[in-house]
């Protein structure tokens, strides 16, 4: 009999972001994560201390910034 291959929440994507991982996803500076943050551009949040950034807040950017740009 085979194991069961049930997707674990460790098995899926991460749905937040630490703004290390949201600067490397956006291919953006500390500052500039920041600067969007404080403007609203890219929504986030605190847990603790930690600020966090969905996935679909950054995902939500890059298209808001490729419909300015077209």
């Amino acid at each position: 009999m085979s194991a069961s291959s049930t997707p674990t929440p460790l098995d899926q994507p991460a749905a937040v972001m630490t703004v290390p991982e949201a600067m490397t996803f956006l291919r953006l500076g500390r500052d500039k994560i920041y600067d969007l943050i404080r403007s609203g551009a890219l929504p986030s949040y605190t847990e603790g201390r930690a600020r966090r950034i969905p996935v679909e807040s950054a995902r939500a950017y890059i298209q808001n910034k490729i419909k300015e740009s077209v």
